[in-house]
């Protein structure tokens, strides 16, 4: 007799084909950007004064956006060691179930306490908030905010990572922030860099150092208008492939978004956010923010990988955990 999970799993799958042909029917020119009028659990509500009570002047970006969904008893019991925070859209289920079947699984790992969490921002296809609304239900590793998901607000979506932390999770210990295309070396970044068994550190923020400045063609994906961001050179900043940080910095980060104007480039904003704080990031060449060609040795090597399809992912996961002998 199947399981209850593997029941809850095929539920889920004909559901998100039935999604997929919906969408592939043709629809409507104009599409409705409203609030979306769809049953969604209603999570817990927070206190504004709960975590953040020592702001006291006016906010400048205010990020009163509510939960859509929520997994605010996640961090109840004990506090993790680390909470992987992973930025997706609604249609990448493919990508969101290979990392929780490869280095996102939580139980990898049996003597360090892992959480990992998939943010979204809400779409405006209420079929797409259905299946991660049923996807929730089953997995309850999803994190929405209310804001329109999209590239243009990929900073909202870090910003919600951070606020969530701080709120949720204070006492975890790390935060590593990613995408759903990325590839991690899970045991290279847990004993290699982050180390369990040393003292954990303070204000510490580490990836693959940018040194750049703002891009003025408006062609480009990366385009900068001026009157947003007038200076010639960006502060020293991690590509958000991939980076860490310690649980502390995530509030830090949050509190000067607050005041801070903000700019659609979710690493800059970032890199803006601790340059306020004095921060400065650490290189680390172990964050790769391209993709590299497949071998053991060099993948052993590396925390960060990027443009790793699904497939790639678990026959790379496969191929590093059958192979640990060699």
């Amino acid at each position: 007799m199947p399981s209850k999970v593997s029941c809850l799993y095929l539920l889920t799958v004909v559901c998100w084909a039935s999604a997929l042909w919906y969408l592939s029917v043709s629809r409507p020119s104009s599409s409705y950007v409203g609030q979306v009028s769809i049953p969604m659990r209603k999570a817990p509500k927070v206190s504004k004064n709960s975590t953040f009570s020592n702001i006291r002047t006016r906010s400048l970006n205010p990020h009163d956006f509510g939960y859509l969904i929520n997994e605010a008893k996640k961090c109840e019991a004990e506090p993790p060691f680390l909470v992987i925070l992973i930025s997706t859209t609604h249609k990448e289920f493919n990508a969101r179930q290979a990392i929780r079947e490869t280095w996102g699984d939580e139980t990898t790992f049996p003597d360090v306490r892992v959480f990992t969490l998939f943010l979204l921002g809400r779409s405006t296809d209420a079929v797409l908030n259905q299946m991660v609304e049923q996807e929730s239900q089953i997995f309850h590793d999803i994190i929405v905010e209310d804001f329109i998901d999209s590239y243009h607000n990929l900073t909202l979506k870090t910003l919600m990572g951070m606020r969530w932390v701080a709120t949720f999770c204070p006492k975890a210990q790390y935060v590593l922030k990613t995408d759903s295309d990325i590839f991690v070396n899970m045991e290279n970044l847990i004993y290699n860099l982050l180390k369990p068994t040393t003292k954990p550190r303070r204000r510490y923020f580490t990836g693959y150092v940018i040194n750049g400045g703002p891009i003025r063609d408006m062609r480009s994906k990366w385009y900068m208008p001026r009157d947003l961001y007038p200076e010639s050179k960006y502060p020293p900043f991690c590509s958000g492939t991939g980076y860490v940080f310690s649980t502390d910095v995530a509030e830090l980060i949050y509190k000067t978004s607050l005041h801070t104007r903000l700019l659609h480039l979710e690493d800059v904003y970032v890199g803006v956010c601790l340059r306020k704080l004095g921060i400065h990031p650490f290189q680390n060449s172990g964050f790769n923010h391209w993709k590299m060609a497949y071998s053991l040795c060099r993948y052993r090597r590396v925390v960060t990988v990027h443009q790793i399809s699904p497939e790639e992912m678990h026959r790379i996961w496969n191929d590093m955990t059958s192979k640990k002998h060699l």
